[in-house]
């Protein structure tokens, strides 16, 4: 298996991507292709892929915050026939070394639902077995939906002597969704 990381939009690596992240996240909750197009042609996004031969098993898009030293881990899924078997883990450790990589980024956040369902204290759950730490101290709920959030943070270096609070983290992921929106 390999992992593939690209900053530039690849039409034939999205077409080999595309129905994971549709399936994982539903077509009408995700951000749509021209918003992720977009992303990329602003410099804002890297594709993240798992595979082997010309099958995908794992997929993530993650994005610069402007200005900051934040990457935002937007979406990660992994082919439904493949979930539980430690791919979504193993592509996780691969951004998080490849983040490390890279002098700008000290930390990495994820904005997860935070209501009271089996389903969200899963998916909590596995961000905290990569090694983030949920900032309960805020939750945030979109205009656009009934769902709030929480953010999760892992420091990249040591943590700071004033960690950050959800609060903050929730309005980093703010902006990046305002740029990711904005069309040129």
């Amino acid at each position: 298996m390999e992992f593939i990381t690209t900053k530039q939009w690849d039409e034939d690596l999205w077409q080999k991507t595309r129905d994971i992240y549709n399936v994982a996240f539903g077509e009408h909750a995700t951000k749509p292709e021209k918003i992720i197009r977009n992303m990329f042609a602003r410099g804002l996004s890297s594709l993240h892929v798992l595979k082997e031969n010309d099958e995908v098993f794992a997929m993530a898009l993650t994005g610069s915050i402007p200005s900051s030293s934040v990457l935002l881990l937007d979406y990660l899924a992994v082919r439904k026939d493949l979930r539980g078997h430690g791919i979504g883990k193993e592509i996780c450790d691969y951004i998080i070394e490849w983040a490390r990589s890279e002098p700008q980024f000290k930390r990495i956040l994820v904005e997860v639902e935070c209501d009271e369902t089996s389903e969200n204290q899963a998916r909590i759950h596995f961000w905290e077995k990569c090694g983030f730490h949920l900032l309960d101290d805020y939750k945030h709920c979109y205009k656009w939906g009934p769902q709030h959030y929480m953010a999760m943070v892992l420091y990249l270096k040591s943590k700071p002597a004033t960690p950050l609070k959800g609060e903050d983290c929730l309005k980093y992921m703010a902006t990046f969704h305002k740029e990711s929106y904005k069309l040129d």
